[in-house]
């Protein structure tokens, strides 16, 4: 048996606001479902959440969705999926787009059904399109939903009904859209290796989506990473998809493949610390652009290109020669889109060294609200627990969290910080 396990594509994504970016994400996509599904030969696909960017789909995403999973259907090629928390339905709606697309038959979403918070399982059934598991040869696959920060209160329940609904001999394989702990890159409570862990005496995989970067766990659980990069903090992080086999005796042989199309992108860093005039600095950067920028490749999409300025600016930040440095660079790498970030800072406020490494969108969010934070004295020593707990909140709340879930979740932050306290004291 043979399946393409593929994850979080994000279909829609307007990158930076570029005409080219849904596109983007359509080709990354599309290639590998003509690589790696239909030359492979799969005996099914399967979709681990996200696989739209956004709940509202503009009709260009769609036409690219039925594109793609019509090439799959002529190849007779099942696809199963299940929501994640871009996909999710809207609470006044019975239907998400992924639900429609499963009544026109072009996916089979999976989910598990919900009396008085508890989930079981039931078998697809092909003339309601709809179930919480399904049978495709040797392979038994169950569906989750996005639980979010709910995700260790869930699992022991999905184990227990998973186990009554087992086939023997089977290849149970499990679909969850959710971060692990030790591998998240959202300060959402992520679910713990041990909860993980109880899905073992159940399941033979488990196909994990939403953290961006490939990892793999005992050979047991595996998270392949977005197909495309939604944002140039995940340019370095290693992604792809998973194309596995699984022999007779169930024993699992999974090869991550990055070969397909894709923009690529690159960062770029120069400290300005005794840089004294506006056409020095922008020579600095213009040499650093020769000497490091990796210009565009015949035949491969054009690179997207970022250059962070750090450190002390000797200068007003309207001196800088934005458009100059953004147009020249383009003329020398042939890059698709330049970005100048300035994040330079007067002499008064730096406190510390400036970072000379990549930093992501959410190390910088919690360096700015803790920045916030220190300006009131009662909490200079909770600062980094209040920060966290701010993001966290908001990023639940954008993720359609229900009140009591991001209360439950703040007050747990404050208990650990009281417990933080007590300890240190």
């Amino acid at each position: 048996m043979k399946f393409l396990h593929i994850a979080d594509v994000h279909l829609g994504c307007t990158r930076y606001q570029l005409a080219e970016s849904p596109r983007d994400f359509f080709d990354a996509w599309i290639d590998v479902l003509r690589r790696y599904a239909i030359a492979e030969k799969v005996d099914f696909v399967v979709m681990a959440g996200d696989f739209f960017h956004k709940r509202v789909v503009p009709p260009e995403t769609m036409n690219y969705a039925v594109e793609g999973l019509s090439e799959l259907r002529d190849a007779d090629i099942p696809v199963i999926t299940i929501e994640g928390n871009h996909d999710q339905k809207y609470t006044d709606s019975e239907y998400s787009w992924l639900r429609s697309l499963s009544t026109w038959g072009f996916v089979k979403l999976l989910e598990p059904t919900f009396t008085d918070g508890v989930p079981t399982y039931e078998a697809w059934d092909e003339t309601a399109r709809r179930g919480g598991y399904v049978d495709i040869g040797q392979a038994r696959i169950f569906g989750s939903q996005w639980f979010g920060a709910q995700g260790n209160r869930m699992i022991p329940m999905l184990t227990d009904a998973i186990a009554a609904n087992r086939r023997d001999g089977a290849f149970h394989i499990l679909l969850l859209h959710t971060d692990v702990e030790g591998h998240q890159v959202h300060p959402i409570p992520a679910l713990s290796v041990d909860e993980l862990m109880r899905l073992r005496s159940v399941v033979e995989y488990v196909g994990l989506g939403h953290t961006h970067m490939r990892y793999e766990i005992e050979n047991w659980t595996f998270n392949p990473g977005s197909i495309e990069v939604t944002n140039i903090a995940e340019y370095r992080e290693d992604r792809g998809v998973f194309l596995v086999e699984v022999d007779e005796e169930n024993r699992v042989t999974a090869r991550h493949i990055d070969e397909y199309h894709f923009r690529p992108f690159q960062q770029l860093s120069l400290s300005v610390d005794g840089i004294d005039g506006p056409k020095e600095l922008t020579e600095e950067v213009l040499e650093m652009v020769r000497r490091e920028a990796r210009p565009a490749e015949d035949g491969k999409p054009k690179p997207i290109i970022e250059i962070s300025l750090r450190g002390r600016l000797g200068f007003p930040n309207s001196q800088l020669e934005v458009r100059k440095i953004r147009d020249l660079t383009a003329e020398i790498t042939n890059a698709l889109h330049v970005r100048l970030k300035n994040h330079t800072v007067p002499v008064e406020f730096l406190e510390t060294e400036p970072a000379q490494t990549d930093e992501g969108r959410h190390r910088v969010e919690r360096r700015v609200v803790e920045g916030l934070v220190l300006r009131d004295s009662r909490y200079k020593d909770r600062a980094g627990s209040i920060a966290e707990a701010v993001i966290g909140a908001k990023k639940m709340a954008l993720g359609g969290e229900s009140p009591e879930s991001i209360a439950e979740f703040i007050a747990g932050k404050q208990t650990d910080a009281k417990a933080s306290e007590k300890s240190a004291a």
